[in-house]
């Protein structure tokens, strides 16, 4: 039986949020190194686009570490895939014609949905959404806001 309720933020979230719950802040999880993973050799076009341009804006925010780097790799194909499908509907419609004739779904349509789907819960982990960047404060870069977990 899994856990019950959203899975808790990263306490590095938190931080950045300004703790708006005044929770009390994890002092014992890991601290993984905070550098950008090196982009796995297997991201190819569109991924691989999408892994330069979002990391050095992650590692600026200080919101990317090594120990990152699947989850980061999960993105940037979901993102990679969504854009590939998008571009056969956008070339081909949303529909196609059956032997029989009959109209049918272009299968495009569910493979963009569901990577839309996975670019968005992705993209919520790292604050890449309107709405988790609402919730973000960023401090400082010289600030280390791991120092008021100590």
């Amino acid at each position: 039986m899994g856990a019950r309720g959203p899975a808790p933020k990263p306490t590095q979230l938190r931080i950045i949020e300004g703790n708006p719950g005044h929770r009390p802040l994890q002092k014992n999880q890991p601290k993984p190194t905070p550098v950008a993973p090196t982009r796995p050799s297997g991201l190819k076009g569109e991924a691989k686009r999408e892994w330069v341009r979002i990391v050095p804006e992650l590692e600026r925010l200080g919101l990317l570490t090594l120990v990152d780097r699947a989850a980061l790799t999960g993105y940037c194909q979901a993102w990679a895939r969504a854009v590939a499908a998008e571009k056969v509907l956008a070339a081909k419609g949303l529909v196609k014609e059956t032997p029989n004739g009959y109209l049918q779904q272009r299968p495009e349509v569910s493979i963009a949905f569901k990577a839309w789907q996975l670019v968005r819960a992705f993209a919520s982990e790292f604050g890449l959404t309107p709405s988790a960047r609402s919730r973000l404060s960023v401090s400082k870069p010289e600030d280390d806001p791991e120092d008021d977990l100590d």
